[in-house]
């Protein structure tokens, strides 16, 4: 018998569809019943206008048979099967589609297509060294057979079938020193193939499974009788056939989306909340997403990989897609199921896909808008979530230059010292007195620390309220926005800027206030230049300060970079060599100011240096910044003490 060659393409063609495009063998499975499923569609679709066809969608199944002794697996369906110059075509061409043909000659919207590339039955030689196929089309008395080891070509013959269909027989290669293919000739890693990637294929998947039972115990048995069991076979569906993410909120219990969420994606504890999306248009696809009730071990590791299971039609394409999810998103765990997108033959292609970008855009608005209706409906609720997961959203703000500030500013919160709880930036603005332009922050370390700071006092007994900001990542969130866009009294466009209260100008002094400090420090230059030239450069400038009041002294940062933003930085693993401007503020009142005064005037320079090192320590231990020399330090404070 004549072996047949391949039709356009060569060994090293065949080489890449079975090496290079899977990388993952036992998707070859998952392609043999996607196949299946459309053979069975299409003699469905058929049955819709034939009746003499005489069939109802509950009579098409899908077969799987395993002769583990002779290595072979068996898929077989009812479906439309292939005449002669089918099988030459489809099988002979590579990447040649009937499928796809078939769709494009009946432009019919209820025609759900899984596969149409045309190589993923190629797939099957990833696993087997020999390929056997008996068709027997709808409306022929013919059957054939097409038989193939692999590049070498191909065999056409004729065959005897009685019924309709397709039969796929695989002989599954022998294990090798590199490649173990024991799994697919094996019962139990044949059956998790089918759940993992094809469990809600909308036929079932059906395979004569042996199974054990106790024997009825005898009537006559003895007192010392011991159970005795048997064997048996049955038929048993794989598949569950029906998503749950394709039946409607109202016929799902809360507990089984938690019950189905904690088994796919191995959580002990229900999610937070559920998230339902059935989009139809320019995207079709139906989505179940949770916002996981506490973080993944990992979740803030180089570790955690990100992205949600994409099906195509109900059959696994993805296991994690992070290509439908914003990195500021990326807690969220879930299921996309796309009737659009073609059962694709390669990451790199679906990531080229536009149809992904759509679902992308999509799915961020809906989890944005689920996340605001929970902080608004559910504020406790939403509170636990921020504790789990807030410092990624405020990464998001501060990525990329800041361009998703807008989209997620309403979902930031921050703990108010005023209102003493988390309070959103739109809560505070509700909330500003007449007459506030700013909103105020401190950074740092420990809220009870910033709330007594100098400048908190001031800002507080103003009777506006002071965001404190804990975590590392608050300040450069805040300050990459900027400014908060609102809307003034008469409805206008308005925004408002974020000012740390350690920065030079905090728009809380009088025009007077102003003026009379900046003439007490020309007053007292000479005294201020003496300190900073005992502060060796750590000061840019020294000056009499407008916002303390009980305190002697306080340091303030002049430009962009924060005393905050400092510490920050220089305490990441590759640490920047960066400087905040930092400016030693006096209290002309305090009576520390009169002690340096006094000392100026006796021409005790020494001691105007020991004073001036001994407030920029101060000045620092108040900031939470460690202090530059401990030891001269103490010294110096227990020379006071003599």
């Amino acid at each position: 018998m004549a072996v047949k060659q391949f039709k356009a393409e060569s060994k090293k063609l065949m080489d890449l569809m079975i090496n290079s495009i899977y990388t993952n063998k036992e998707i070859f499975l998952r392609e043999l019943i996607s196949n299946a499923s459309d053979a069975l569609d299409k003699l469905y679709f058929k049955s819709l206008t034939d009746t003499k066809l005489g069939m109802s969608k509950d009579d098409f199944k899908i077969m799987l048979a395993l002769d583990k002794e002779n290595r072979t697996v068996t898929l077989s369906d009812n479906g439309i099967g292939m005449t002669k110059e089918e099988l030459e075509k489809n099988l002979g061409t590579i990447a040649h589609s009937g499928s796809l043909d078939f769709k494009k000659e009946n432009k019919d919207d209820n025609i759900d297509i899984i596969g149409q590339f045309g190589v993923g039955f190629y797939s099957a030689f990833m696993v087997s060294d020999h390929v056997t196929v008996i068709s027997k089309a709808y409306g022929s008395d013919e059957s054939w057979k097409w038989e193939s080891s692999g590049v070498e070509g191909y065999t056409l013959t004729p065959a005897e079938k009685e019924t309709v269909g397709t039969e796929i027989s695989l002989h599954i290669k022998a294990n090798t020193d590199t490649e173990n293919y024991d799994n697919f000739a094996d019962e139990y890693g044949l059956v998790a193939i089918v759940k993992k990637y094809s469990d809600y294929v909308r036929y079932p998947i059906q395979m004569y499974r042996e199974k054990s039972r106790q024997k009825e115990k005898p009537a006559d048995a003895p007192e010392d009788y011991k159970p005795e069991y048997e064997t048996y076979t049955e038929l048993e569906t794989l598949n569950s056939m029906v998503p749950i993410w394709k039946k409607q909120k109202s016929e799902v219990k809360d507990e089984e989306y938690n019950e189905f969420y904690k088994s796919k994606f191995h959580d002990y504890s229900d999610p937070a909340r559920v998230i339902v999306s059935r989009t139809e248009g320019t995207a079709n696809y139906n989505a179940l997403l949770f916002i996981p009730g506490r973080p993944p071990f990992d979740f803030y590791t180089k570790e955690y990989e990100k992205g949600l299971a994409l099906y195509a039609s109900g059959v696994l394409i993805m296991e994690k897609c992070a290509d439908l999810l914003p990195d500021y998103f990326s807690f969220v765990k879930g299921i996309v199921d796309s009737q659009d997108l073609s059962l694709n033959i390669s990451r790199e292609m679906l990531q080229k896909d536009n149809q992904l970008k759509l679902i992308h855009n999509a799915l961020e608005k809906k989890i944005k808008n689920e996340l605001h209706a929970m902080l608004s409906n559910d504020r406790a609720k939403y509170e636990e979530f921020w504790k789990n997961f807030g410092r990624q959203i405020k990464f998001g703000c501060y990525a990329d230059y800041g361009m998703h500030a807008d989209l997620l500013k309403d979902l930031l919160l921050f703990y108010s010292a005023k209102e003493k709880k988390m309070v959103t930036l739109e809560e505070y603005v509700a909330k500003m007195p007449e007459g506030q332009k700013c909103i105020y922050y401190a950074a740092g370390d420990s809220a009870e620390r910033l709330a007594k700071l100098p400048a908190a006092e001031l800002v507080l007994d103003k009777g506006y309220d002071l965001l404190l900001l804990t975590e590392d990542v608050d300040e450069f969130c805040l300050q990459i926005m900027h400014a908060y866009a609102t809307k003034d009294k008469d409805g206008k466009d308005a925004s408002i800027e974020y000012k740390n209260i350690n920065s030079g100008d905090l728009g809380l002094e009088s025009d007077e206030e102003k003026k009379a400090a900046e003439a007490a420090t020309a007053e007292n230059k000479a005294l201020f230049d003496a300190m900073k030239e005992a502060l060796s450069g750590k000061v840019k400038e020294v000056k009499v300060s407008t916002r303390l009041k009980d305190h002697p002294v306080c340091l303030s940062a002049d430009g962009p970079l924060s005393m905050e933003m400092e510490k920050v930085l220089s305490a990441q693993p590759n640490g920047q060599d960066v400087k905040s401007e930092k400016v030693l503020e006096i209290n002309a009142q305090h009576p520390v100011f009169s002690v340096l005064k006094a000392a100026e005037a006796l021409g005790d320079t020494e001691k105007v240096k020991q004073y001036s090192t001994l407030l920029y320590a101060q000045a620092e231990l108040i900031e939470g910044l460690p202090v530059d020399d401990p030891i001269a330090y103490t010294q110096a404070v227990c020379a006071l003490m003599k």
